[in-house]
């Protein structure tokens, strides 16, 4: 018997292997192609998010471009991990002491934008014509930001260090509190209940959980700290992977979705003394996962459909870059910053990624209209590319459209000059001049001939001492 297991296994995986191996070929050079599509994307600071799609989009059976099949369905459970350690790794970056310590200021600034966004987004859904519960999704896509392209992209341009930066993290804080209350929401919306008992029990519990995780992530991270006292690094990643996996799972059975589940067991840890450990691991297995997500959606998507959303997008795209403009000059106002930094705070929160493609998947596995999953695809290409390019270009842009204000006149003053008048002042301390009306512009000649009164008047002082 233990002889014939071998067999059996050998047997029964013979036709199999060749399967597998021809998809682990394929999906092996889908993601060499991604690698260089990337490097030539660095070039021109572009996200990794479009090139993901766009290689998924061309190995597409829909397409036809790519010369080997490859079913999306054998990623589909890897691209899940993907959206749960994209939502998982968000709360965790999720800064507390920020949005406790600021709470006012951020809520006029980020409340203003989601406000204004999604308000408007709302308006152009319903304007669409699918449907209520359609335009509470696209309201969401078009209103929502992508904090991983934001952040990205503030590193890599080296503006971590700008006026407006803080304001714009301030705002990426209130949206990430915002995606959970909007996806709590949304996640009733989709359950297709309409009674209306059963929508304020979901309703409910969707808010305790969002409270009590908040809670625990305020005032209870100390119970979760003493679960990852471990110096093994596997054991570690297991557990804090474990729990992402464990908390989607619970989200998905009562009901608020696998993707908030993960958001808020993320906030939680990141309020342990681990988080740090605990990001710099998981950043890299994100970043694998993710990149199964936006490959399977790419691998979904038929450009055939998208000329039946074409103007649609196009719509939105406009609409995206004029909200965020006006609220962009609105929180710079709010923040006292001039409209430069609003063309810059615009630019960088315009950037949309991976939330909106997590609202099309949601959408179509609730059976929302289908034109949904090529209006969110062609949107993120265009404004994964849009919003990088603009916010490479922003200061560019803000120093032609917009004058720099006029400062109090310095012109013509000559810093040594300057250098001699304090030392006049200080030497002539309390005498009156007598060269002239002290507004007018100090010239060469006229501090040549005060210090040199200046120098006689101490030659003087010096003499009558040693007398």
């Amino acid at each position: 018997m233990v002889a014939a297991v071998p067999t059996l296994f050998f047997t029964r995986s013979a036709g199999a292997s060749d399967s597998v191996a021809t998809d682990l070929m394929v999906l092996g050079a889908l993601f060499v192609i991604a690698y260089g599509l990337g490097r030539l994307g660095k070039l021109v600071k572009l996200p990794a998010i479009p090139i993901y799609m766009l290689v998924g989009l061309l190995a597409s059976p829909h397409t036809g471009f790519f010369p080997l099949n490859f079913d999306s369905g054998d990623i589909e459970l890897i691209a899940i991990f993907g959206l749960i350690l994209l939502l998982f790794n968000l709360g965790l970056e999720f800064d507390q002491d920020e949005f406790f310590g600021n709470a006012g200021r951020l809520l006029i600034s980020g409340g203003t934008y989601i406000v204004l966004n999604m308000g408007m987004g709302f308006l152009f859904g319903e304007l669409v014509g699918w449907g209520t519960r359609e335009a509470l999704i696209i309201a969401g896509m078009v209103g929502t930001s992508s904090s991983a392209i934001i952040t990205k992209m503030l590193i890599e341009l080296g503006r971590l260090a700008n006026n407006e930066t803080p304001a714009i993290l301030g705002a990426t804080v209130i949206g990430d509190v915002f995606i959970a209350i909007y996806l709590a929401i949304v996640s009733v919306v989709l359950s297709g209940k309409t009674e209306f008992w059963p929508v304020v029990l979901q309703l409910s519990i969707a808010a305790v959980f969002l409270v009590v995780m908040f809670a625990v992530a305020r005032w209870g991270a100390r119970l979760f700290s003493a679960l990852f006292r471990t110096r093994d690094d596997e054991l570690f990643t297991i557990l804090f992977f474990g729990l992402a996996l464990l908390f989607a799972g619970l989200g998905e059975l009562i009901g608020v979705t696998d993707a908030i589940g993960a958001f808020l067991i993320g906030l939680v840890l990141g309020a342990t003394r681990f988080s740090g450990k605990i990001e710099r691991i998981s950043i890299p297995l994100r970043d694998v996962f993710a990149a199964f997500f936006f490959l399977n959606f790419g691998l979904a998507l038929n450009i055939a459909e998208f000329g039946s959303v074409a103007w649609l997008v196009i719509i939105a795209v406009v609409l995206t870059v004029v909200l965020n403009v006006i609220s962009g000059e609105l929180i710079a106002l709010f923040n006292r910053l001039d409209a430069r930094d609003g063309i810059n705070i615009a630019a960088v929160l315009m950037n949309r990624g991976e939330f909106t493609l997590i609202l099309a998947t949601l959408s179509l596995a609730a059976g929302l209209n289908q034109k949904l999953e090529p209006f969110a695809g062609l949107y993120v290409l265009i404004m994964a590319i849009l919003g990088p390019v603009l916010t490479a270009n922003s200061e560019r842009i803000g120093a032609a459209l917009i004058r720099p204000r006029r400062r109090p006149s310095k012109k013509g003053r000559n810093p040594v000059l300057d250098e001699e008048i304090g030392l006049v002042d200080a030497v002539t301390s309390g005498q009156q001049s007598d060269e002239g009306d002290p507004q007018d512009e100090p010239s060469r000649e006229a501090v040549d001939r005060v210090v040199e009164e200046a120098m006689r008047q101490a030659g003087a002082d010096d003499s009558r001492k040693q007398n």
